[in-house]
């Protein structure tokens, strides 16, 4: 569907959210599955080249067969089973096995450490995970450290494991345990600026949110759709995209277990008969960067929609690909405790470095510290009513971080935006990333924007550092591009860019040129380290 400002200002006066009291996936899988078995669920392809396609009959009957397997291991419903395997056929099997045997997954990503896996399984409860070979080696060195117990092995045998394939082909297939829109459904754990990640708590309602927001205003699906998501399936954005959008719409979708490889993508998506891409901003960048002619491309795919997540997206990549492809990036936003919350739909004016608008639903709406909507060109931070459908239902056996959480009116995201005459959003930073300068306030976004436009730029980060005039001047860390060497000539070129760029008084004052930056295992920088160290350097503490 094609929006204009009146379709969605009539969707949002009459949203109603109708929530069936007996959705789950397990039931979503098996109703597809009836209607029509034979169609590819998911088509995969490795970077070896090597190819296989799950249909969802199959989905349906494996998914039913770990479903015995599991109640075999003790798995009840409620009971957490940890998640950690890379993109493969066999991470829907697993997911969706899981909860028709009642239990609650637990995503891990691949990139965990023993300690990170000992501290979910900890925090959790967990007793049962479900591993891959190449993931095998992190839990093995937590074992005897944490409650798991029981352990299946996807892609191979080891002393100890109970191998996935074996235990599948020994298994009959049983009925989903019965559950309903409330029963728990995953522990997501975020990865956070500050301390141990939380364990946010889904229930299947959150996959109904996807299926009724997400899939319907962001990804705007149609029956026939194929879509990708470049995304793994320990990360919240799994159950946004390949789970709350294709799985929950009954669509085919593409899986790609591989690095990345801006060629190698462009030729995936010629290849295969995707109609939608969700992708990062760095790997659209990436693409840019790295692909000499990708107007080349255009005749040769069948892509009608690109969408992007994770972070803001720079205008200029947007541009660049309306211009060689005729695809306007939609930038959406949300959190790992939420369902899309604002997005750019199909149909409605892009503005450059905008979020969108707020979808019809959550009702997302922009305050101020005092909890009142912010007018427009103010900066405030992004909200949901408590009690929404779209947020979660707390943390995982915590209930005193839950009730903090929601003791007011407003769930608050800690995101900051501004918002426009119109109603779009403008990401501005976390709540605690805004700089203070000489009564200006600073989102860091921009000016990192403003800096990473310039050809000597592979990555920047900025925050706030003392000052003993101003309070705080912008300062920012820098990564060359291949071929640049830093310079006092080089900082001075930066500092004008960023003044061309974007309002003079937001320039960067100081400029570091690092090796790398502090990020967390999603990837996110750590603005809240690079501050602190500032901090130290020139107060002392």
């Amino acid at each position: 569907m094609q929006w204009t400002k009146e379709t969605y200002e009539q969707e949002r006066r009459n949203f109603r959210w109708d929530i069936p009291e007996d959705y789950n996936l397990a039931q979503v899988v098996d109703s597809f599955a009836a209607r029509d078995p034979e169609k590819p669920a998911v088509l995969w392809e490795s970077e070896a080249g090597e190819r296989r396609e799950l249909s969802w009959g199959e989905l349906a009957e494996q998914s039913g067969r770990l479903a015995a397997v599991l109640q075999g291991l003790g798995v009840r419903p409620g009971s957490p089973v940890m998640h950690i395997f890379p993109r493969l056929p066999e991470s829907f099997i697993a997911q969706i096995g899981t909860f028709k045997a009642g239990g609650v997954a637990v995503p891990c990503t691949e990139m965990l450490r023993p300690k990170d896996i000992i501290y979910r399984a900890e925090v959790s409860g967990a007793r049962v995970i479900i591993a891959h070979t190449s993931t095998a080696d992190q839990v093995e060195e937590a074992w005897g450290k944490c409650p798991l117990e029981k352990r299946l092995l996807i892609g191979g045998e080891r002393p100890g494991w109970l191998s996935f394939e074996k235990a599948l082909a020994q298994a009959s297939p049983i009925p989903p345990v019965p559950l309903r829109v409330d029963s728990p459904l995953t522990i997501n754990f975020t990865s956070g600026t500050t301390g141990e990640p939380k364990p946010v708590m889904h229930r299947h309602r959150w996959i109904y949110g996807h299926h009724r927001v997400t899939a319907r205003y962001w990804w705007a699906v149609e029956p026939g759709d194929v879509i990708w998501a470049t995304t793994a399936p320990g990360w919240a954005k799994w159950y946004w995209s390949p789970i709350g959008t294709g799985i929950s719409h009954g669509l085919t979708q593409f899986v790609f277990h591989g690095r990345f490889d801006p060629e190698r993508y462009l030729e995936l998506l010629s290849r295969y008969p995707i109609t939608k891409l969700c992708a990062t901003p760095t790997e659209y960048r990436m693409i840019l960067a790295h692909v000499s002619d990708l107007a080349s491309w255009r005749g040769k795919l069948k892509l009608r929609e690109a969408l992007s997540a994770g972070e803001p997206l720079n205008a200029e990549v947007i541009e660049t690909f309306q211009e060689a492809l005729g695809l306007t990036i939609r930038d959406g936003y949300g959190q790992t405790e939420s369902i899309c919350l604002v997005c750019n739909y199909p149909g409605l004016p892009v503005k450059p470095g905008s979020m969108g608008v707020p979808t019809p639903g959550p009702e997302a709406t922009v305050i101020d510290q005092e909890g009142n909507p912010v007018g427009a060109g103010e900066i405030g931070e992004i909200a949901v009513p408590v009690g929404n459908p779209g947020i979660f239902d707390g943390y995982w056996q915590e209930e005193r971080l839950t009730a903090e959480v929601f003791s007011g009116k407003w769930y608050r995201t800690g995101d900051l935006a501004r918002v426009d005459e119109e109603g779009y959003l403008f990401f501005e930073g976390r709540a605690d990333d805004i700089i203070l300068s000489a009564g200006y306030r600073i989102g860091p976004f921009e000016v990192e924007s403003a800096l990473v436009s310039h050809p000597a730029v592979a990555e920047a980060a900025v925050v706030g550092a003392p000052h003993p005039e101003r309070g705080e001047i912008v300062k920012a860390f820098v990564i060359l591009a291949p071929g640049y060497q830093p310079s006092q000539e080089l900082v001075q070129e930066l500092k004008d860019h960023v003044k061309r760029i974007t309002a003079p008084y937001k320039y960067p004052r100081e400029i570091e040129f690092v090796s790398e930056l502090p990020k967390t295992s999603s990837g996110k920088i750590k603005r809240a380290e690079l501050r602190a160290r500032e901090r130290q350097r020139k107060l002392g503490g």
